[in-house]
């Protein structure tokens, strides 16, 4: 189909009567070529403009655009032979070649959680303190992937290890300081102000006051603009740095990278459940899979029967489900006899070199080890369970 080149010049002018919702406000030139038959995708400094009364005919996920998050992200995708293809590192749009009629955009997080309830992203994968700071109980978003086992964190609250707050240990012991009143309250630095307040409100705090803020929040006590903060801490090195502590039942959510969806998209939008049901099957296999060694080894015996009596006798060797026993033959004066049997167990990397030495003790020989790929089951529980709250 011959494609044509367009120009869309965006400007906001007082003298235009009731700009179209999309009209942003600063100028902006896209310049690019389209299929005659779909429409033009506007994009302003990487962010996607919804066009009112044009429907989307592709599937989109956001992927985060920086940092760590976007760098494990990519190596988790990479891992289930997920590839995402970047023509040029700038560039905000991308695609999955093994996924046809899917557009992969690159956004900040919080932005991932807030086109996925304006319906501008069917799927996303940022951390569970985004989706739930972002998201705000939205009924349309819906946890499709709870635990992919990357950018592990917990949000918390750190109060400093000196003054008033020496001997204060505890949430219990935070919230009955006298020194709260409502003319003076705790005063807490925090980027999550819809998770901030809740958690304290659920924890009998009576008098909390919380300032926006983002970057280094560790400074905010030291400086006297805040008590206390509440931010996401992985080892808590930088609390320490910053004479900082943890208090018990602090604690406002554990936190990893998570693969999240719009209801109404993976309900409504052609493909996108597809897509979603191939994405989460290559998530689970791959996962499943982590640390885990197969383990094939020859081992004399009469029988698989008295091969397996042997092996099951040792709790590492069992595997997931049981060994797997077949014989090995070979020819001897003319015959083919049995006088091996090869056996074949998963064992995960920590038990891995146990389980070699129990399998040589009872006659195991020419032991091979190979690390797993996948694992694919007979159903991904996830899928089950993702198709029960979709009423589907």
């Amino acid at each position: 189909m011959a494609a044509t080149l367009e120009l869309h010049s965006v400007l906001r002018l007082p003298s235009l009567p009731s700009p179209p919702r999309w009209a942003i406000h600063r100028a902006s030139i896209v310049c690019r070529a389209v299929s005659a038959a779909s429409p033009p995708i506007l994009v302003a400094d990487g962010e996607l403009e919804t066009l009112d009364g044009r429907e989307r005919t592709v599937a989109r996920i956001g992927l985060p655009s920086k940092g760590r998050m976007a760098e494990e992200t990519l190596e988790l995708l990479k891992a289930c032979q997920l590839t995402v293809k970047q023509v040029n590192p700038r560039q905000y749009v991308a695609c999955i070649p093994q996924l046809e009629n899917l557009e992969v955009w690159f956004q900040r997080p919080k932005d991932i959680v807030r086109k996925l309830k304006s319906g501008d992203l069917d799927l996303g994968i940022v951390g569970l303190d985004t989706v739930t700071e972002h998201g705000q109980g939205s009924e349309d978003l819906v946890l499709i992937h709870d635990e992919l086992d990357f950018g592990h964190c917990h949000l918390s609250i750190a109060i400093p290890q000196y003054g008033i707050f020496e001997n204060v240990n505890s949430i219990e012991e935070l919230a009955q300081m006298p020194h709260w009143t409502e003319e003076r309250p705790l005063r807490i630095a925090t980027g999550f102000s819809y998770l901030g307040p809740k958690f304290t409100a659920e924890k009998g705090l009576k008098h909390v006051s919380f300032s926006s803020a983002d970057g280094a929040l560790e400074a905010a006590p030291a400086m006297g603009i805040a008590d206390g903060i509440l931010d996401l801490v992985s080892s808590g090195t930088t609390l320490r740095e910053n004479d900082l502590k943890e208090i018990e039942g602090g604690v406002v959510l554990e936190s990893q990278g998570v693969l999240v969806g719009s209801k109404k998209a993976l309900i409504q939008r052609e493909g996108v459940l597809e897509i979603t049901h191939e994405i989460l099957e290559r998530l689970e296999a791959h996962l499943r899979a982590v640390g885990q060694f197969t383990v094939v080894a020859n081992m004399r015996g009469s029988s698989e029967q008295e091969v397996a009596e042997r092996i099951l006798g040792h709790a590492e060797l069992s595997g997931l489900q049981g060994p797997t026993i077949s014989p090995v033959y070979c020819e001897r004066d003319g015959k083919v006899v049995v006088d091996y049997y090869a056996i074949v167990i998963c064992v995960p990397r920590k038990a891995l070199y146990k389980s070699v030495q129990e399998l040589r003790a009872i006659s195991g020989s020419g032991v091979l080890v190979s690390e797993l790929t996948y694992i694919f089951e007979e159903d991904t529980p996830r899928w089950c369970k993702l198709l029960s709250k979709l009423g589907l």
